[in-house]
């Protein structure tokens, strides 16, 4: 069974009559006359009645024109879904992203994708970089934002964004009203950091920032998420150094201030595999390239 043979059999059901039926699919009636009967064969029952007064629905026909139709609809609703998923106008995306991006970039891109596409849909997967890399390496995400430098061969990325570090430190600290303040000055405070096993490229980073200005942190806590971080420090327990953009999530009693000198950059990379061909991913990434600023 065909799905030509589906509509041969409809017109000719709403015609009764093969040359009024086959003038309407623009074909002659002996074609038609054959593909009903490999219809009626491949259903096994007869569906027209034909006599000299003209051809009428068996029975059988009767019960098949709801089948009939039904599937032609549903056959029509598959081809178009496929079409536009690979048009890109419909469809999903598995999105990872590690928890600062909420409070630069992310939001930005998510209004103007939804804004240009408002059929795609977005699953988004809050999870640490490393966790991201190992899911995208298995085709468990589509595309990710990552913190870390460090990028496998078989993925293409766009640098979305960079900021410094600064000082996160509890609103009662001795320094919390200065402007900005020396690194050095955090020798001997309890130190509270992101983890190692999470963020190992940062978390390193940090440690020989703080090297670099003469001491090594007494690191009392190690913390998933910079949000937990910055909360920790905000109950008293701490002092620490985080992206700048956390300075907007509005956490209560806690202060940032600016760093004198240089420090390291937070990057935010959004990746995915480069031989990934899918025409929603490629609407995602024109979002994120929309939002990315030059950096140099």
């Amino acid at each position: 069974m065909e799905f030509r043979h589906l509509r041969y059999f409809l017109v000719l059901a709403e015609e009764l009559h093969f040359g009024r039926a086959a003038q309407r699919l623009a074909i002659t009636q002996p074609p038609l006359s054959l593909n009903i009967q490999q219809l009626e064969a491949s259903v096994g029952a007869q569906l027209f009645t034909r006599n000299s007064r003209g051809v009428q629905l068996t029975a059988a026909g009767q019960a098949f024109v709801p089948a009939a139709r039904q599937l032609l609809e549903r056959a029509g609703a598959a081809a178009r879904e496929a079409r536009d998923v690979a048009q890109g106008v419909v469809g999903s995306l598995q999105v990872g992203f590690a928890g600062t991006v909420l409070y630069r970039g992310l939001p930005q891109i998510l209004k103007r994708f939804h804004a240009e596409h408002p059929q795609l849909r977005l699953v988004l997967h809050e999870m640490s970089s490393s966790d991201q890399l190992v899911d995208l390496m298995h085709d468990r995400l589509d595309v990710g934002f990552v913190h870390t430098p460090r990028v496998a061969s078989g993925f293409s990325q766009v640098l979305v964004s960079r900021q410094s570090f600064v000082a996160c430190l509890p609103g009662s600290h001795r320094l919390a009203k200065q402007r900005s303040i020396d690194l050095g000055a955090f020798a001997g405070e309890p130190f509270v950091a992101i983890s190692r096993s999470v963020s190992p490229d940062y978390h390193d980073r940090i440690l020989g920032l703080c090297a670099d200005h003469g001491f090594l942190p007494e690191v009392r806590f190690e913390l998933r998420h910079w949000l937990s971080v910055v909360s920790v420090v905000a109950q008293g327990l701490g002092v620490s150094l985080v992206p700048e953009a956390l300075a907007m999530a509005g956490m209560p009693d806690a202060r940032f201030i600016k760093l004198k000198g240089e420090t390291p950059p937070y990057d935010t990379r959004c990746l995915w595999k480069t031989e990934r061909e899918q025409a929603a991913l490629g609407a995602f990434l024109a979002a994120v390239r929309g939002f990315a600023q030059p950096i140099e």
